[in-house]
């Protein structure tokens, strides 16, 4: 007879605080949209909504899945963080897009501020990361070869190493960071948009600013990242070390 053990909760300090600050973040944005005439804003009025629900699909999704150390919770993770990504993409694809069109319409130009140029940077870069990470995983990986050649770029998409020790013979490789670098890059650019923007200084005060768009995407930044092993960064570390030793090799996948 086997006994299969019951997987135990991974749940850790910050992501309940991370989940309400996001939620309360959004819960603020769309209040200011709807309270300040949202039909005269026209096709605007879409961007900071779905911009913020991406944000926080995205946080849900790095949450849910990292760390996880135990077969079925790995499995769990994952799938909700396909589901929040599911919701993420298309929320900020159509959010950019709204604003876009809503910029043609009444003839004004593209990307004139830091809040614009960088969130067409984030957007660029998150789509690479979103086709890094299922092509790695979808169909067991075979867009990338499959098998461990797939395992092994999802390890740099995700920047986990396996196990729960960092193999000392592996320190120097340089596990892909991608994902923690993008992640705040996008709230910096929630920060210019909802602190230091025209529609910003408008329709909130600077309190509300503050806290909505300075302090929530510091303390989700905080909250989010407790969930991170310091195994990895003992990676970053290695990495860097790597670079300034001139010893880089990259794997061929």
């Amino acid at each position: 007879m086997s006994f299969e053990m019951e997987p135990q909760p991974e749940g850790r300090r910050g992501d309940a605080v991370s989940r309400q600050i996001a939620l309360t973040s959004v819960f603020i944005t769309w209040t200011i949209v709807l309270i300040n005439n949202p039909q005269q804003s026209g096709w605007f009025a879409l961007h900071p909504t779905l911009q913020s629900l991406a944000v926080l699909a995205f946080a849900f999704g790095i949450i849910t899945l990292q760390p996880t150390n135990q077969p079925k919770t790995k499995a769990a993770g994952l799938a909700r963080h396909q589901i929040a990504v599911f919701i993420g993409l298309p929320s900020i694809v159509l959010g950019t897009s709204a604003v876009y069109y809503n910029k043609v319409l009444r003839g004004s130009n593209h990307f004139t501020t830091w809040h614009g140029t960088l969130g067409l940077f984030c957007m660029a870069w998150l789509f690479f990361q979103m086709f890094l990470g299922a092509g790695s995983v979808w169909s067991g990986g075979v867009l990338f070869g499959g098998g461990m050649k797939a395992k092994a770029l999802w390890k740099y998409h995700r920047q986990v190493p396996e196990g729960n020790v960092y193999p000392r013979s592996h320190q120097s490789m340089p596990y892909r960071v991608s994902g923690y670098i993008l992640f705040p890059l996008l709230l910096f650019t929630v920060h210019l948009g909802g602190a230091w923007s025209t529609w910003g200084s408008k329709y909130a005060s600077w309190f509300v600013r503050f806290v909505s768009y300075t302090a929530a995407p510091l303390a989700i930044i905080l909250g989010v990242y407790t969930r991170l092993r310091s195994v990895n960064f003992c990676a970053l570390n290695g990495i860097i070390l790597t670079f300034r030793d001139r010893t880089f090799k990259m794997p061929i996948l």
